[in-house]
This record gives C-alpha cells, sequence and structure tokens, in this order.
C-alpha cells in the first residue's frame, strides 16, 4: 500500500494459510508514518484486535510494536521481551557487546590511546592480569640428567 517516497501500512487479521497478498478476514486498522498528528497516525479498532489475538492471531512484530504502543497487550510482544532479556543476560556474561551503543562504546575504547585504555581499567582487572602473567612466567622444572651406576 502506498506509493514511492509515501509508506502507508494496513493493519489486517489474515489466515496464515493464505498468501501474501491472499483475501484477508478483517481490516483492523491502518499505519501512517508520514503522519504529522500522531492521533491520525496509528487507526485502530482495539475491540477487534483484541477479540483476533484472543482467537490466536500472531501479529508480526512491527505489528506487536504497535499494539503495545495503542495498550494492547499480547502473549507474542512477552515471550520477545523475555527472550531479549535473556539474550541480554547471556551476552554480558560473556563480555560481548548486545545493544548498537555497547558496540560503539567497544570500538571508541579500542581506538582510544593505551594511556586513556589504563585509567578506564578497574583494579580487579588489572589484579587479574597481573596473576595471569606471573602463571605464565613461571619456569619450566629443569630435567636433571641420572647418574649411571656401575
Amino acid at each position: 500500500m502506498g506509493r514511492r517516497n509515501r509508506p502507508f501500512f494496513r493493519i489486517n487479521a489474515v489466515e496464515s494459510r493464505t498468501p501474501r497478498d491472499g483475501r484477508i478476514l478483517e481490516k483492523i486498522g491502518h499505519y501512517d508514518p508520514i503522519e504529522k498528528d500522531a492521533a491520525k497516525q496509528i487507526v485502530l479498532n482495539k475491540e477487534r484486535a483484541q477479540y483476533w489475538l484472543d482467537k490466536g492471531a500472531v501479529p508480526s512484530d512491527t505489528v506487536s510494536q504497535i499494539l503495545l504502543r495503542q495498550g494492547i497487550k499480547n502473549k507474542c510482544a512477552k515471550e520477545r521481551t523475555a527472550r531479549r532479556a535473556k539474550a541480554r543476560a547471556l551476552a554480558r556474561k560473556k563480555g560481548r557487546p548486545f545493544t548498537k551503543a555497547e558496540k560503539e562504546k567497544l570500538a571508541a575504547a579500542k581506538q582510544a590511546p593505551p594511556a586513556e585504555r589504563k585509567a578506564e581499567t578497574a583494579p580487579a582487572e588489572v589484579k587479574t592480569r597481573a596473576e595471569s602473567v606471573k602463571l605464565e612466567q613461571k619456569p619450566e622444572p629443569q630435567v636433571m640428567p641420572e647418574e649411571k651406576k656401575d
């Protein structure tokens, strides 16, 4: 729907077995992202949207966000936030960046001069690094040749 440089999206209830552009069961509303007035940007029949969600309809991620902004909570949105929280916790546990902001912060820290990086490291981190260096520098035991007994 819409035209070039003028997006416009319909929010429909569609049976999952029909093709993408196939028969719709009911038009629930529409979303016009260009509209300046926030009240006119999303037009949605909340009762019908809730009816279809209660029947077992699964909204797309985008429609789920639109429904949440309109105050309609659904099971799919709750599951998505739970999956995201679990993934964020796993990434933090592994020490990997999860969001774009975290990735940018990590890239900026890598590009910073070494003097600035030393100031940013925590004392505990320095201590663990020192311990690992001591373990690496530990001399290997020397093997003494055995004396021959005649």
